[in-house]
């Protein structure tokens, strides 16, 4: 899905608004960790986030298990004229992939990548990758969806987004289809470059993670002294009706 996707990521997301929102959230995290601190984007996509903390002056390194949504990032961080280390990888290979780099002061993952893990033992083996590749004390943010709201309330729709510009007019649609423990990705685009409209549909399989694994699963890979959030906003985190999980968890000082 997500190599197919790489071409259009860019102008499904409005970054300009969206960065502007997620940023001082980001930043106020990271502000401890001090001048030139080094941040690993895990699942980056194609690495805007990257980019935009490297033009802070973080040292970032990014990694997504799409090469061709790296090879995007790769040409997001030249475009900006910043330096940014991106591989191929995915959860469970970061360390391997980044030995050379150990270990990080803050590792991210953003945009509810982390539910692309099917079963618990992946997770685990994806919190345990985390920690391996994080100094003691080491600043863990994670943002999922609230699945705790969407499982219960069989919340199948999201907003759809539209692009437009000189080339033509996108539409996304996104929606979920509900199974016994898993649920379907769906991704419909509609473009229309000047010949009328074409659709298509992608698609990939997520596994809903709760906020109670979640946080059991940070303990049992020695990322404790974790924060709950409902939010970029810094709202506090309620099951029933938050929108996001967002997790701010500390790597254990051994």
């Amino acid at each position: 899905m997500y190599d197919t996707f790489s071409g259009d990521y860019d102008r499904f997301v409005n970054w300009k608004d969206r960065l502007a929102f997620e940023l001082p959230f980001l930043e106020r995290q990271l502000a401890g960790l001090g001048a030139g601190a080094k941040v690993l984007d895990a699942a980056c996509g194609t690495g805007m986030h990257a980019v935009a903390l490297a033009q802070r002056g973080y040292r970032v390194a990014g990694a997504d298990l799409s090469p061709a949504m790296t090879a995007r990032a790769e040409e997001n961080a030249r475009a900006a004229g910043v330096a940014v280390s991106f591989q191929a990888a995915g959860f469970g290979g970061l360390a391997a992939a980044f030995a050379g780099e150990l270990p990080f002061d803050a590792l991210l993952c953003l945009g509810n990548s982390l539910p692309h893990l099917l079963s618990a033992e992946a997770v685990a083996a994806a919190l345990a990758d985390f920690a391996a590749v994080l100094r003691p004390g080491g600043l863990l943010v994670i943002q999922n969806r609230n699945f705790d709201r969407v499982w219960t309330r069989r919340e199948r729709f999201m907003g759809p987004q539209a692009h437009s510009e000189s080339e033509g007019q996108w539409l996304f649609v996104r929606f979920y289809d509900f199974h016994p423990t898993t649920l379907t990705f769906n991704m419909v685009r509609l473009v229309n470059t000047g010949e009328g409209w074409v659709q298509g549909v992608e698609s990939t399989e997520l596994r809903p993670i709760f906020a109670a694994e979640l946080a059991e699963g940070l303990r049992s890979a020695g990322l404790g002294q974790a924060l709950l959030f409902g939010g970029y906003d810094r709202s506090p985190f309620h099951p029933d009706d938050s929108g996001d999980l967002l997790v701010v968890a500390r790597k254990d000082n051994l």
